[in-house]
């Protein structure tokens, strides 16, 4: 997601220095090159040398005549986006001033004034977070441009945005936007449908791959609603459902201002006839199903224009059977392209599906991580749309 990408991180003196290892190694694993720029009050939190291991490069703690700031963030500058992780209350303050008294203020007065992107991750207590001069500096800063990490409040205090939140403003704030604009409807995980009000019939899809791709769609620049039976999540709007008759009513709602439909949940193929007690164990137990309405057909009835992009699960390991059952759904409902994949990979971070488009082309291979595989698929749909240049 940040393969090639360079990150200055500027680190202020909040407690929340202390997680900054743990950050450059995450940047790190997705790609991106980490070099680290310290105020003094972070160094009496973190130790250099500590962050000099984690991004395996020299560590900025003064300014000197090599012109640190300029090297890293001015126009022909090293880094392709300044992180501020954490950033204080000191620090916002400062960087709306354009003063510039440590190495971090005057790597972010060099970057915005030459245009670099700026992510911001604020931490500090509570209180802080809500002085009126802090909350002017950072709506100053939102309107330079600045993307904001926002922190968690929790325990009086606003705690640094989790790593994941992070790492994906950086990625949206590197990466090319040709789903700006956008729309997107994602559907992710499992379904659940009951039997009684403990037992369920459900499947082992587990939405990673799903939630991978409303991520991807979102650092493309897209709004994105995700709907599944899960959490919420920093880059998405979650509609919350558990039966697939929920999650079919929330698609048909949801897709009525959408751009695109990505189908990526595991939805139940069959219901029954759930009771209202629990069903006592040690006896023997027949359940009748029901076939339930397919998701793709329901939606492509209320919405004909609607593009919608497929997945098709199967469990022969062979690639022309896979082929054949995604040529099958595409040509049945009109899809813009499926994604097939064997069921073997549910649940692992690894995956490798097909990307079958129009009748007459050749699949395209993907594997790799889900996050990788994912912003192929984000990118496949931006092209076939027309959206991508």
């Amino acid at each position: 997601m940040l393969q090639g990408v360079n990150v200055a991180l500027g680190v202020s003196g909040s407690i929340a220095a202390v997680k900054v290892v743990e950050l450059a190694h995450e940047l790190r694993r997705h790609g991106a090159s980490v070099r680290a720029v310290m105020s003094p009050a972070a160094t009496n939190i973190v130790h250099p040398w500590a962050v000099d291991f984690a991004t395996d490069e020299p560590v900025v703690t003064e300014i000197t005549g090599d012109v640190e700031h300029v090297e890293l963030c001015g126009r022909e500058g090293w880094a392709d986006v300044l992180l501020l992780a954490p950033a204080t209350a000191n620090t916002a303050g400062k960087v709306a001033a354009a003063v510039d008294d440590t190495p971090v203020t005057t790597c972010a007065t060099t970057a915005l004034g030459a245009d670099l992107p700026v992510v911001m991750a604020p931490a500090m207590h509570e209180p802080m977070y809500d002085h009126p001069g802090v909350l002017e500096a950072l709506d100053r800063l939102e309107a330079w441009g600045v993307t904001f990490a926002d922190p968690r409040i929790e325990e009086g205090k606003a705690k640094i945005a989790a790593e994941e939140d992070i790492v994906t403003k950086v990625a949206r704030a590197t990466t090319p936007q040709s789903l700006s604009g956008t729309h997107v409807v994602v559907t992710a995980g499992a379904t659940k449908e009951r039997i009684d009000p403990i037992r369920i019939l459900t499947n082992r899809a587990s939405g990673k791959t799903g939630r991978a791709v409303a991520r991807a769609l979102y650092v493309r620049g897209a709004t994105v609603t995700l709907v599944q039976d899960g959490s919420e999540v920093p880059y998405a709007d979650v509609v919350a459902v558990e039966t697939a008759a929920e999650m079919m009513e929330a698609c048909r709602r949801t897709a009525a201002t959408a751009d695109a439909l990505i189908s990526a949940a595991a939805i139940s193929d069959f219901t029954a006839d759930a009771v209202d007690e629990k069903i006592r164990s040690g006896s023997p137990l027949s359940v009748d199903l029901e076939p339930t309405p397919k998701l793709i057909d329901s939606v492509r009835e209320a919405y004909p224009d609607l593009p919608i992009v497929g997945f098709k699960a199967e469990t022969s390991g062979d690639d022309a059977a896979m082929v054949a059952e995604a040529e099958r759904i595409r040509d049945r409902v009109g899809l813009v392209f499926v994604v097939a994949n064997d069921a073997s990979v549910m649940g692992d971070d690894e995956t490798r599906v097909l990307l079958v488009g129009d009748e007459g082309t050749e699949p395209t291979e993907a594997v790799g991580s889900k996050d990788t595989v994912a912003g192929q698929i984000a990118d496949r749909l931006a092209v076939e749309l027309g959206w991508s240049a």
